[in-house]
């Protein structure tokens, strides 16, 4: 069946086949082809406060069942992920062409906004999509390439150890300003730690979102000092990390380490098999392999010059 004309995003049912497209398509593929649905989860939750998801949220049927879907985020950044059925035969152009289309619109706007390089990416074992990306002018050698990295579930996880007086459990319903604090503090002045507390509420209204997964380690002092996100993949039995923070004045106590264990902990328990977790950040890459994470696949980012700057220059 050949696909519908596309149209924005529209509903909450719509974010819904999103996370249902990634789910399927991973199941025929891969882990790493796809996303996670944790990481569209959080994609979609700063196009949510920052943007306008029905703007930025590109959608593409075939008859009632989402095929594909594109996406264009802050600095800007644009990706594109098609159910494999339908790969590689128009969706993707179709969408790229959405994206800069946009784009061209916003930087007259915004210019200083959106006047920056169009950052996309691909897995170092998805020569498709790296091809794709170069023949539409893209280049790899963006900041922000990443290790991709899998913690097995198959053996008991090994408790996690505090200091005497913290705590390690999930996060609190009275405890929104003390969970978004810390996602602040950790996060500015990057885009990701501009959340205010009703913004973080609006996080934990998302389908997907379970509070049993947002564990934090708290100090004796009462503030939350670390933290993980936590999401699973049911139908493909994996979860996910992301984003994973530590206060600054609360580092190199173990305090990060304790909460991935507690999730790690809690995902097995829920029927996980696996799980994911990825960064470009050294420190982080250590930590997650102390923990017991190796490192499988990479993702590299590919930048595309923004073509009114060049000619300027």
């Amino acid at each position: 069946m050949e696909p519908n004309p596309s149209r924005n995003y529209a509903s909450d049912a719509d974010l819904q086949q999103m996370l249902d497209l990634l789910m399927e398509s991973r199941a025929l593929t891969d882990d790493w082809r796809y996303l996670h649905v944790g990481d569209l989860l959080f994609w979609f939750f700063m196009l949510l406060i920052h943007l306008e998801p029905y703007r930025h949220i590109r959608l593409w049927h075939a008859g009632e069942k989402l095929v594909g879907y594109a996406m264009l985020g802050e600095d800007p950044s644009f990706d594109v992920q098609v159910h494999p059925q339908y790969a590689w035969h128009g969706i993707e152009e179709q969408a790229l062409d959405w994206a800069e289309t946009f784009l061209a619109e916003l930087r007259q706007s915004d210019p200083e906004r959106w006047g920056g390089q169009l950052v996309s990416g691909a897995r170092q074992d998805d020569p498709q999509r790296m091809a794709f990306l170069e023949r539409h002018g893209f280049r790899p050698g963006g900041e922000f390439s990443e290790v991709n990295m899998l913690y097995s579930l198959d053996a008991p996880i090994p408790a996690p150890v505090v200091a005497s007086g913290c705590q390690v459990r999930a996060v609190q319903q009275d405890e929104l300003n003390n969970r978004a604090g810390a996602q602040r503090v950790v996060w500015l002045p990057w885009s990701v730690g501009e959340v205010s507390d009703a913004d973080y509420a609006k996080l934990m209204q998302l389908p997907g979102y379970d509070p049993e997964l947002d564990i934090v380690s708290v100090a004796p002092d009462g503030v939350i000092a670390a933290y993980v996100n936590g999401w699973n993949d049911p139908l493909n039995k994996i979860g996910a990390f992301g984003p994973v923070g530590t206060r600054p004045a609360y580092r190199r106590q173990g305090l990060a380490k304790a909460a991935l264990l507690e999730c790690l902990r809690r995902m097995q328990a829920q029927g996980m098999q696996r799980v994911s977790v990825s960064t470009n950040n050294l420190p982080a890459q250590r930590l997650y392999e102390a923990v017991g994470f190796r490192v499988v696949n990479e993702y590299i980012e590919y930048v595309k010059p923004n073509p009114q700057k060049e000619q300027d220059g």
